[in-house]
């Protein structure tokens, strides 16, 4: 077995070690949950992963959303080159529910799209984890969505070696019946093709463009033989070879035959007892939509929606939990909760909002009660399937302290940057004070941070500041993704000086210029001027030598005392640290692409997928709405013709003139 490796020019700094060493040896012991408090730029991620490769156990990492997600799988296969890193997310680019408005009378019909690419990271998670131990899985919290059944997905893997006598017919039927398509024309993901006596076959779950050739002597299997499917040539002999299905939903035929059975005996139940209570739009609708759907399921092996039937396929229990990612890891597994005080509720909230979608559906004879087994684990489910849990957090709450055996705290920066010194002045003549605070930033070369409470104020402030001759501009969730990365790519190399917004903290957002934060209404009771928040803005302003946070406030609530006493106690351990160790805080130091590069290509994919979302939903006989439609695509085609794109952007162009022919102009 391969061990875990971590490939790091870096050696644990500052209170690394004595972390890694901690959390290690609490796990090694068998203690079920710690925490790892670690601060803003003390490098938790490395941390985790020397952690991961003292205790050399199969390791989930669950993070609250794609973004940060993605940051995390990309330092982990720098760090764990020869080991399997995986990425499970949503595969859906675009995805509109199935839902009843019972007081518009409105039936939304279920929309997605899927992005293939993200689909065959999924595939390629589960692979990896039925093959080896020596896997990382970043994750978001979808991996408590169901998944097809661990033992299914193993037992219907198709299994070939050297020197056996191969019924290719049956062979083939053994591959279409775990989802593979054959197409003897163009070899691609979960396709295999036929011609003569070579069979090759593309699995889906390959992280690299790699396929497999089989080739027969008569009947005998004389050859495996793996190869690029760019340049056709061959990478390694095998012995063996078992492909895995080329979905996660698989089901033997005979099991979906006795599914069937039970769906007709739920249905004729759920009949009688609609009718029963008069609802006999209901019951026909019901009977109506659930009898197509078994006959589809007979002939085809699928239906449209077919996972609201995952239960009676599955022969679950009412109620029972679904398979999920977290049934694919062996029992000794770590799990690793990173912004753990994010995370953890928003685990805990998924299944409510779930459940209540469904049972409008089902309530309104759209789909049977078992619909409701098609869901994410309860949190109480959630926590039975966890062997051992860190939770990783700058902030962590109450309820992951007091679960938690020990929590190891990790302050101390390796740059030597300490926590920002914070003020706390009144709210009168604030305005004034804030126009003195950003001059004298700016005469620096340095940026500035306003927060505000409403959409409302912060742009009536960016108002009055412009009327100062200040470069200010506002970022709130109306404006729309690419003008986001550009204001703060902006702010970055000083076109402007200030940004003026509501929530500053969203991931990867590392603004090393800024070096003055201004919170108002600090004294507000709420989420966002609790004590996390309080903290983890504070902690926006700790990549810069000179960091300062300054907050409006009249009155000294629990949160900003905490927040003040908390920064004052951290920032004495890193000067004490700094001292000791000869250590001189400087700027940090990161090209403005360093940083921004993600938030382009996120922003990028998101303008996709609202395009997609404008397209299918706008009223074009509605000026407003046409107009929006048109200038987005507008945009698109710029975008296409700045990249030399000619052909894409004459198609879009070509969409446009259609719009304004049939529906006319803006």
């Amino acid at each position: 077995m391969r061990k875990f490796q971590v490939v790091s020019p870096y050696q644990p700094s500052g209170d690394q070690g004595e972390a890694i060493e901690k959390l290690s040896a609490g796990f090694l012991k068998g203690d079920r949950f710690q925490t790892l408090k670690g601060v803003t730029g003390s490098g938790k991620t490395f941390t985790m992963a020397k952690i991961i490769e003292k205790v050399q156990r199969p390791t989930l990492i669950i993070s609250h959303n794609k973004t940060l997600s993605a940051q995390l799988f990309r330092e982990f296969k720098s760090f764990f080159p020869n080991n399997a890193v995986e990425y499970f997310v949503s595969y859906y680019d675009y995805y509109q529910p199935e839902a009843y408005v019972p007081a518009r009378d409105l039936y939304i019909e279920k929309d997605a799209s899927i992005n293939d690419e993200i689909d065959k990271l999924r595939l390629a998670a589960t692979y990896s984890l039925m093959e080896r131990r020596d896997v990382i899985v970043v994750a978001t919290v979808s991996c408590i969505y169901g998944l097809g059944m661990p033992d299914l997905y193993k037992d219907m893997r198709v299994h070939i070696e050297k020197g056996e006598i191969l019924d290719l017919r049956k062979f083939e039927r053994d591959l279409a019946s775990i989802q593979y398509q054959r197409n003897d024309m163009v070899l691609d993901r979960g396709n295999f093709r036929v011609r003569g006596d070579v069979i090759e076959v593309y699995p889906p779950y390959m992280e690299t463009d790699t396929a497999y050739r089989i080739e027969l002597d008569f009947d005998e299997v004389a050859r495996i033989s793996r190869f690029n499917v760019l340049n056709r040539a061959t990478e390694e002999e095998l012995d063996e070879m078992q492909f895995y299905p080329a979905k996660h939903f698989v089901v033997p035929h005979e099991t979906l035959v006795s599914a069937t059975e039970r769906i007709q005996k739920e249905l004729e139940e759920r009949v009688e007892t609609l009718q029963a209570a008069g609802k006999m739009i209901e019951a026909e609708r019901l009977k109506t939509r659930t009898t197509y759907d078994i006959e589809m399921m007979k002939e085809m092996g699928y239906c449209s929606g077919i996972e609201n039937y995952s239960g009676p396929i599955s022969g679950r229990k009412t109620g029972e939990p679904p398979a999920t990612l977290l049934h694919y890891f062996p029992d000794d597994f770590l799990c690793l909760i990173d912004e753990a005080h994010v995370t953890v509720p928003q685990i805990g909230a998924m299944y409510e909002g779930d459940r209540s979608r469904k049972q409008n559906l089902i309530d309104f004879g759209f789909r049977l009660p078992s619909a409701l087994d098609n869901r994410p684990l309860k949190a109480d489910e959630f926590w039975k399937k966890m062997n051992q849990v860190i939770y990783v957090t700058a902030t962590p709450r109450v309820e992951e302290i007091k679960q938690s055996t020990q929590v190891v705290e990790q302050i101390i920066r390796p740059t030597g940057l300490l926590d920002p010194i914070i003020d706390v002045r009144p709210s009168e003549g604030q305005m004034e004070d804030i126009y003195k605070e950003v001059k004298a930033r700016i005469e620096k070369g340095e940026r500035s941070l306003i927060l505000t409470l409403t959409k409302k104020m912060a742009e009536d402030l960016t108002d009055y500041l412009l009327g100062l001759n200040l470069k200010v501009k506002y970022i709130h969730s109306e404006i729309d993704t690419f003008e986001r990365v550009e204001i703060l790519k902006s702010l970055r190399v000083g076109e402007i000086d200030v940004l003026i917004g509501i929530n500053l903290l969203r991931e990867g957002i590392d603004l090393p210029e800024v070096s003055f934060i201004a919170i108002l209404d600090a004294d507000k009771i709420g989420f966002l001027r609790s004590t996390t928040s309080l903290i983890q803005i504070v902690g926006r302003a700790a990549r810069n030598e000179n960091g300062m946070v300054v907050m409006y406030a009249d009155n000294l609530t629990p949160a900003i005392k905490e927040t003040v006493s908390e920064t004052k106690r951290r920032r004495e351990i890193q000067q004490k640290y700094n001292e000791e160790h000869g250590i001189t805080p400087h700027t940090v130091s990161k090209a403005v692409q360093d940083i921004l590069v993600r938030q382009q290509a996120n922003a990028e994919e998101e303008a996709e997928i609202e395009l997609g979302v404008l397209k299918k939903s706008a009223n074009l006989f509605d000026p407003k709405q046409r107009k929006k439609l048109i200038d987005a695509l507008k945009k698109q085609m710029s975008d296409y013709a700045d990249r030399l794109e000619y052909e894409q952007a004459a198609a879009v162009r070509d969409q446009i003139q259609e719009i304004e022919r049939t529906y006319g102009g803006k």
